[in-house]
C-alpha cells in the first residue's frame, strides 16, 4: 500500500495507491473531524449547566403581566413566584440574579422560544403536557394549580365548566385551559382569545367576555387587584403542574435544574416566595410538588 499526499489544488487530499486503485480520504477524514467538532460543540450549545458556566449569563422567559406570578415592574425589576424560581434556579447554576435577561414568555411563544435558542429557560406558568414534551423538555414540577373560572361580582348564572354552553369565555392562545372547558364540559361555550391574560382580563371588565378560564392561582391574582370587581368560581377542575421548560435534549441540564428546584423546596425558599406573592390573594398555599420529569 502506498499513501499519496497532494497538497495544492482541487485534488489536495490523501490518497491510497493500492494494486493500480486509488481511494480519496482526504474529504472523508475531513467531514468526519468537522462532524465530530460539530457533534461536540452542539453537544455544549445545548446543555443550559454549561452555558450558564461559560457565560455567567442566563436568558429566562417569563410571564410580564400575571399578578404575583411574574410581572414587569420596570425594565429590571421583575417579581413574582415563578421569577423568584427562575432567580433561585440561575443562582444553582452560578448565574447571580443580576446576569438575568428576562423576556417575556407569551403562551403561543414558548416551545418556540426554547427551540430557537432565544431563552435558556422559560419558567412562566407552563403547564407539563405530553403534546409539549414532543417539542421541549422539562423540569420538576416546582407547582401544582388547578383550572378556574373568574367573573364578574354580579354574575350568578355561572358557577363551574358546566354552566358555560352559549357564554363567551376568553382565554390565551395555545393555552391547555380553553381548550381543556370545551372539550370537556361546554362544547356550547364561544371561546374568545388573545394574546396575554391580562388582555382577557380586561375584556371581562367591561363585559366583552362572560368569563376568563386559566390556573386559579393566576386568576387569583387578577381577583385581588379588582376584588371588588371579579371573583373566582367553583372548584378547580383540573391539575396543571408547571415546569420549567428547557430543550428537550438537555438531560443534563434538566437534572441539574431538577436539583435546584428540590432544594429551594427543603431549604424553605418555596414556600417563603409563594406566602409573599401568592398568599396576599388567600389563595391556600399548597403541598410541594414531587418531582417527576427525570
Amino acid at each position: 500500500m502506498v499513501l499519496v499526499f497532494r497538497v495544492r489544488g482541487a485534488g489536495a487530499g490523501v490518497f491510497v495507491k493500492e494494486r493500480g486503485v486509488r481511494f480519496r480520504f482526504g474529504a472523508v477524514l475531513l467531514a468526519i473531524a468537522l462532524l465530530g467538532t460539530g457533534c461536540a460543540a452542539k453537544g455544549d450549545g445545548n446543555s443550559v449547566a454549561a452555558r450558564a458556566a461559560a457565560t455567567d449569563k442566563l436568558t429566562i422567559g417569563v410571564g410580564f403581566d400575571q399578578p404575583g406570578l411574574g410581572r414587569k415592574i420596570t425594565d429590571t425589576w421583575f417579581e413574582g413566584f415563578d421569577v423568584d424560581v427562575a432567580t433561585y434556579v440561575a443562582g444553582e447554576l452560578g448565574v447571580a440574579a443580576e446576569n438575568i435577561v428576562w423576556k417575556e414568555a407569551k403562551a403561543p411563544d414558548r416551545e418556540a422560544m426554547i427551540q430557537d435558542g432565544r431563552v435558556d429557560l422559560v419558567v412562566a406558568t407552563y403547564s407539563i403536557t405530553e403534546a409539549r414534551k414532543q417539542r421541549v423538555g422539562f423540569a420538576g414540577p416546582y407547582f401544582l394549580a388547578g383550572q378556574g373560572l373568574l367573573v364578574s361580582q354580579g354574575t350568578t348564572n355561572i358557577t363551574g365548566p358546566e354552566s358555560l354552553d352559549g357564554k363567551k369565555l376568553c382565554s390565551v392562545k395555545n393555552s391547555t385551559s380553553a381548550q381543556k372547558v370545551k372539550e370537556r364540559y361546554a362544547k356550547g361555550a364561544q371561546l374568545v382569545e388573545y394574546f396575554r391574560y391580562s388582555e382577557c382580563v380586561n375584556a371581562l371588565l367591561v363585559r366583552n367576555v362572560d368569563a376568563v378560564t386559566t390556573d386559579d392561582v393566576i386568576l387569583a391574582g387578577f381577583a385581588t387587584q379588582h376584588p371588588e370587581l371579579l371573583k373566582l368560581v367553583g372548584k378547580p377542575f383540573s391539575e396543571e403542574r408547571y415546569g420549567v421548560g428547557l430543550r428537550r435534549e438537555d438531560a443534563d441540564g434538566k437534572a441539574k435544574v431538577n436539583a435546584a428546584i428540590e432544594k429551594m423546596i427543603s431549604s424553605g425558599a418555596w414556600r417563603r416566595s409563594i406566602e409573599k406573592h401568592i398568599g396576599p390573594s388567600g389563595y391556600p398555599v399548597p403541598a410541594p410538588p414531587a418531582i417527576t420529569e427525570r
